[in-house]
């Protein structure tokens, strides 16, 4: 294995919210603003946390409470709306069955992030979670994943390279958290449109990318 840690992002990278992510925004867009967002401009946000978006797109809004009326229709509208994306438990179990010891490193809630997780029924599968609420700092910065590497240590009761470590995400945040953590990465494009020139820009650069989940296991 020349990869034996494998740090994922969550939305857009594994699970599929896509629609309840840009009906969430919609519906807090339709409320303070009395329209709809343009689709395009929302998918530029993917990767942000909530409160960063509020304050992008709704300006002299009260930021808590624009993001319990995006959070509020989320939970009550995500069930039947999110799924994983097509190959992604296949390979997720084939990592396994192989011996890969895999994380999650997302910008989303801890408590929305394992609610989706158990419904998916792959829980099990991680060994480290870290959310947005379990550090102050989030991606692009390397703070995150530099938390799940050093908890992946504790939980395996050893000391883990950098550079048996990959990050995989769909976003400039998740490949500029890795660049900046100093691990590979991978962008994946089975989410949305990539404008790779967005990552770019930032000074950052993605090690491989790939459009199948299958793909990984070649990497790896």
């Amino acid at each position: 294995m020349r990869k034996p840690y494998i740090f994922f992002d969550f939305d857009g990278t594994l699970m599929n919210t896509n629609d309840i992510i840009i009906a969430s925004w919609n519906h807090t867009a339709k409320h303070y603003l009395g329209h709809e967002l343009d689709t395009d401009e929302i998918l530029r946000t993917f990767g942000e946390t909530i409160r960063y978006t509020v304050q992008h797109f709704f300006p002299g809004v009260d930021v808590d409470e624009a993001v319990n009326c995006y959070r509020a229709y989320q939970e009550e509208n995500y069930v039947g709306s999110i799924n994983l994306f097509d190959g992604v438990r296949e390979m997720l179990d084939e990592l396994i069955a192989k011996g890969y010891k895999l994380a999650i490193v997302t910008s989303r809630t801890r408590n929305t992030s394992m609610d989706y997780i158990d419904l998916l029924g792959i829980r099990d599968l991680f060994e480290v979670f870290i959310t947005c609420d379990d550090t102050p700092v989030h991606k692009p910065e390397p703070k995150p994943l530099d938390m799940a590497i050093e908890q992946m240590e504790e939980k395996l009761r050893k000391t883990i390279s950098k550079d048996e470590c990959i990050m995989i995400g769909d976003t400039k945040f998740d490949i500029g958290c890795g660049n900046n953590a100093g691990v590979d990465t991978v962008l994946v494009d089975w989410s949305h449109p990539i404008d790779e020139s967005a990552i770019t820009e930032l000074g950052f650069k993605a090690d491989y990318r790939i459009s199948t989940p299958t793909e990984l296991l070649d990497i790896v």
